[in-house]
């Protein structure tokens, strides 16, 4: 088929890859003229496992390209996919301007019937309102779809290609044969195709993501129980976990979730919630528990140093807000970073892969530092504090964190480590919501 995606985020780019690795032939226009010209170069500008290669042999076999131009990017589309970003307002609700500006472009551009297909996140009632801005200027037949994607940062690429599921949201049985064959190649084994109306697909996606930060909010929520009546958390996560009900996953508990989706997704369902006249408790207490377990390892930092902190050097690993990615979006590492700096601190800070995002985000940071490696994140400084659950800082001696350290103190936001590694080793490890390792 013949497809345009407009907007290369994480969700546009992972989407128009994909779908050209199939053969479609795929146009994804953006905005951003430098952007554009890096990716025409070959350059992926985000980092995610596995999207290089496809990116880079569809862009050799002819079936990937980029614009600037959205006119170019729509003449012959049959599918146009908006993946472009609703950052939150003020209030909390999507800001749909991004949405609606392409939508009113759109109508005159259409050369032939397509199927708009919104894959961005948005409230209940934008399908009709994108519908009603592009029927505007159009001379063709065309339909709107509500396609919400599920896509983790870290697993995109894997998510995109083996989906748990996919939401189709339309009451058009020309669209829906269209996309019908458009994902058939991904439906296989237990992938359900879900259809739907749109405002269904639309709420969905909220619902998906709201649950989520529920589920790890209220672990945080039992850890930090753990902690004051001397119970572990892994165990009770191990427990609940088997239950077929609940599931073992997102039961971790930590320092928060961040990231570009559940922050303002939450906010965005509760806005909706208001709107309609309807209180979400138990959604309105979630980013209040999220952003005290952002501050949880800074407490037990002060606490450790008897409130003072006033000249200690700290190392900091991980400032991605997930493994296995480079964003730095309300990361929980951000806000350790400049709490610690407020407290007169400094930061010696080390990520695989989001150290340049970190910088950009913390440039009015002065006291922090970006070292070469963890190891050399170590060097001199007071005690460590992990802020991402990177995989290779678990393959860390313990031999040469006390090395790298004046004193052998861990302070563990995502107890990436068992306990029993510290056991007499002379450490000071304390973690979430389990019982802390002493000298």
């Amino acid at each position: 088929m013949n497809i345009a995606v407009v907007g290369t985020g994480y969700v546009g780019l992972v989407t128009g890859t994909c779908l050209a690795s199939l053969a479609n032939d795929v146009v994804c226009v953006d905005v951003d003229t430098e952007k554009v010209r890096q990716m025409k170069a070959g350059q992926v500008p985000i980092y995610e496992p596995g999207l290089e290669e496809l990116f880079t042999a569809a862009i050799e076999d002819g079936h990937l390209s980029f614009t600037t131009e959205l006119a170019k990017a729509v003449k012959g589309a049959e599918v146009i996919f908006l993946a472009l970003p609703t950052p939150p307002n003020e209030d909390g609700s999507a800001d749909l301007s991004y949405i609606f500006d392409v939508a009113d472009k759109l109508g005159p551009l259409l050369n032939g019937y397509a199927v708009i297909v919104d894959k961005s996140t948005v409230p209940v009632g934008t399908a009709r309102q994108i519908r009603e801005r592009i029927a505007k200027g159009a001379r063709h037949p065309f339909d709107v779809v509500s396609n919400p994607e599920f896509l983790r940062e870290g697993l995109a690429v894997q998510d995109f290609t083996n989906p748990d599921k996919i939401v189709i949201g339309t009451t058009s049985e020309r669209a829906r044969a269209i996309l019908t064959e458009l994902y058939a190649p991904y439906v296989s084994g237990d992938t359900q195709l879900i259809y739907m109306d749109e405002a269904s697909a639309e709420l969905t996606k909220y619902a998906n993501n709201t649950f989520l930060t529920m589920k790890i909010s209220f672990m945080n929520e039992i850890a930090n129980l753990c902690e004051l009546v001397g119970a572990d958390v892994d165990n009770v996560r191990l427990a609940i976990g088997s239950d077929k009900r609940i599931g073992p996953h997102f039961l971790f508990a930590g320092i928060g979730y961040g990231g570009s989706c559940f922050p303002k997704d939450v906010l965005a369902l509760s806005h909706t919630a208001a709107q309609h006249g309807y209180e979400f408790k138990l959604l309105d207490a979630v980013p209040k528990v999220n952003a005290q377990q952002m501050r949880r390892l800074q407490q037990k930092v002060l606490a450790y140093y008897g409130g003072d902190i006033s000249g200690k050097t700290f190392a900091l690993w991980g400032l991605a807000f997930k493994p296995h990615t480079d964003d730095v979006r309300e990361a929980p590492a951000l806000t350790i970073v400049r709490d610690l700096a407020a407290k007169g601190a400094r930061v010696q800070a080390y990520d695989p892969e989001a150290m340049e995002r970190a910088k950009v985000a913390l440039k009015d940071v002065t006291n922090v530092e970006y070292a070469a490696s963890e190891r050399a994140a170590l060097e001199g400084a007071d005690a460590l504090l992990i802020a991402t659950e990177w995989p290779q800082f678990r393959a860390v001696p313990i031999d040469a964190i006390k090395k790298g350290l004046k004193e052998p103190v861990i302070f563990d936001g995502r107890n990436i480590f068992e306990l029993d590694r510290f056991e007499g080793t002379g450490v000071y490890y304390e973690s979430i919501g389990r019982r802390t390792v002493k000298p």
